[in-house]
């Protein structure tokens, strides 16, 4: 039993100790691919591609907003690498006609198979020169990449392209390789004269063309990601607003191009307008705005995900937090891009965060409650799965950007590393120093768990083993009572998982008193804990988490006159595969013994009384489950294996 003593009307602290240094073993903990390793599985292209390092894009297409037919050139300026760089090799899908290639100005035989543009060169370059690789190509885009499609309500056409995680080769030459983010990239988009084209950076051109169209030149020179580089033509206008960031005195274009109708400007100005205020809680929150000498914008198109185009948002609608989310990317995923797709946490879990905090500082904290109640139920769906991504699913779409994982639990989870480290300026210095740190490059869960040691000065191993690699929640059942001025907690944590066993974690209680509410926080390291708070006035009642800081499941909340036993009954073996023994320590009683499974879903039921029980479990599937015993007033649970 943990005895703690009241230090504060507002809060007690029932434990003060870091993560104790216990490291899970399991396969999924253990098999951490390094982060090379992964770069070449995921970019899918030859070897002879990590013989050289991406400087600058530069593409020079025409497209129109009727059709995804694109033509143009899409020019890769590299450093070499290596002494041996005898063949150059980009990726571009093999359905796109490959006209010709260039190298240095000059034509250069080529082979276009199996989505990979190999390129002979004729004389092998120094290692650390630079080679300028142009490749002149048309065709229809069918499948990703490069979308066309009509706005419903508003009856626009738009063509717009959607690289996330492996489509920039659908519509441009170029090596899907995170770890090589281009220092630089042009656009030049030839379309219709009366269609506007948006992409990364600054407009710096506007230049009429033979046969009623017009060239648009875009240019960015921040580091850029291949999958962030965007093209949006539509019959769009142009609505620019301006935000002013704490401490700057020049402004920051917010460059928005939008369906060319005036009801539409009407319905959405307010909602775009947002973006000012958003931009300016993100830079005090995370930093400036990272690509301040540019812009940012959106881009409105009809369909598909709403995606963070470095400077260049493509976006659905304006809804706050949407607006939000994708803001927020412009520091997690552009500035600071995950190293891996393994690690898309970096991405999605800091951005739907970013949701929640965006409601918390303008809107109101009861909007920021809903957010995170939304979270935890995607997140307590299913029994299983890690926010990190197992290296076997590295190259599944659905399993990367996976709602419930990814985006929600990620989000939930950064809020716990707020609770733990109970200081928000320290936890905000923590993403500021992250920034720093990676500005321009690239990361991994395990990067950004370093900055968080570094930075708060305590081990987070077990909390990321458990909540980062780990899978599931915990499940609490959670017994409590007051016996003269003492209020006692037990608590019982099973796991939905068995990966990990147990999440040492500390859990918030309001305490309902006589004269006021008291916060009690206490850290559970066991499965089942006694907790003592001194208490002199009479509790009426205990609320779990009371402000929504820990994602968990709720099994049962009791009161009892008097404390139960620590040990109801001991349960043999575990894991099991046919038979399981229930030991009540040779007290006869009548009993209830349920199975459940991990979401409280009743598997069987039966009574007995005898001190010792045997319970068939040869027709339960494998898996994780749950033992519980009803004895007179007092519940106990254990949980077991199925192998």
């Amino acid at each position: 039993m943990k005895s703690v003593t009241l230090i504060a009307i507002l809060a007690i602290i029932l434990s003060l100790k870091g993560f104790p240094q216990k490291h899970f073993e399991s396969k999924e903990f253990i098999t951490r691919m390094p982060a090379s390793a992964i770069s070449a599985q995921e970019s899918l292209a030859s070897q002879d591609m990590e013989k050289y390092d991406v400087k600058s894009y530069m593409l020079d297409i025409e497209v129109n907003n009727l059709s995804t037919n694109i033509k143009g050139s899409g020019t890769i300026v590299a450093e070499v690498t290596t002494t041996d760089l005898n063949l150059f090799v980009a990726e571009l899908i093999s359905n796109l006609i490959v006209d010709s290639v260039k190298v240095n100005s000059q034509i250069t035989s080529f082979t276009h198979l199996s989505d990979l543009v190999s390129v002979s060169l004729v004389n092998v370059p120094d290692s650390g020169s630079l080679i300028n690789v142009k490749i002149f190509y048309h065709g229809l885009v069918s499948d990703n990449g490069l979308n066309n499609g009509q706005d419903q309500i508003w009856g626009k056409k738009v063509t717009w392209t959607l690289s996330e995680p492996f489509y920039s080769k659908y519509w441009f030459p170029c090596k899907q390789d995170l770890l090589d983010k281009a220092d630089s990239v042009q656009v030049a988009i030839t379309t219709d004269e009366d269609l506007l084209a948006g992409s990364n950076g600054l407009l710096k051109e506007v230049v009429p063309v033979q046969g009623n169209k017009v060239r648009y030149l875009w240019k960015s020179n921040y580091p850029i990601a291949y999958y962030l580089i965007s093209i949006a033509v539509a019959d769009y206008q142009e609505y620019n607003i301006y935000a002013h960031p704490t401490g700057r005195t020049d402004s920051l274009l917010i460059q928005n191009f939008i369906y060319n109708n005036p009801e539409y400007f009407n319905q959405n100005k307010d909602l775009i307008d947002n973006t000012r205020d958003l931009i300016t809680l993100y830079s005090d929150l995370f930093s400036l705005y990272p690509f301040y000498n540019e812009k940012y914008g959106h881009c409105i198109v009809p369909g598909g995900p709403y995606m963070e185009h470095q400077t260049m948002s493509s976006m659905r609608d304006f809804r706050f937090g949407i607006v939000g989310h994708e803001l927020a990317h412009q520091w997690f995923g552009d500035n600071v891009t995950c190293a891996t797709w393994q690690d898309i946490w970096i991405n999605e879990g800091f951005a739907s965060y970013a949701e929640y905090l965006a409601y918390q500082y303008l809107t109101s904290q009861d909007d920021a409650d809903a957010w995170m109640e939304d979270a935890h139920s995607y997140a307590l769906e299913r029994p299983s799965g890690s926010v990190y991504i197992p290296f076997e699913d590295a190259g599944d779409v659905s399993r990367i950007f996976d709602y419930r994982l990814s985006y929600k639990k990620g989000g939930a989870i950064i809020h716990m590393i707020r609770f733990e480290l109970d200081d928000d300026p320290l936890f905000f210095q923590v993403l500021q120093e992250f920034q720093s740190r990676y500005a321009d490059s690239t990361a991994t869960g395990l990067d950004f768990k370093a900055v968080l040691e570094d930075v708060a000065g305590k081990d987070f191993q077990d909390f990321f083993d458990q909540w980062y690699f780990g899978q599931g929640y915990p499940l609490y059942d959670i017994t409590w009572g007051q016996k003269s001025d003492t209020l006692w907690i037990r608590s019982i944590q099973t796991t939905s998982s068995s990966t990990p066993s147990l999440f040492e974690m500390p859990l918030e209680l309001n305490v309902i008193r006589t004269d006021k509410d008291t916060l009690v926080r206490f850290f559970q390291d066991e499965s089942l804990e006694v907790f003592e708070i001194p208490m002199d006035k009479t509790v009426t009642g205990v609320i779990p988490d009371p402000h929504l800081w820990s994602l968990f499941k709720l099994n049962s909340l009791s009161f009892k006159s008097e404390l139960p036993d620590d040990a109801g009954f001991n349960l043999y073996p575990n894991p099991v595969t046919d038979f399981i023994i229930l030991d009540f320590y040779g007290k006869i009683a009548e009993r209830t013994i349920r199975i459940l499974d991990v979401s409280g879903q009743l598997i069987s039921e039966i009574s007995d009384n005898r001190t010792v029980v045997q319970v068939d479990i040869t027709t339960i599937a494998a898996g994780v489950y749950l033992i519980q015993v009803l004895e007179d007033d007092t519940s106990y649970m254990m949980k077991f294996i199925k192998e």
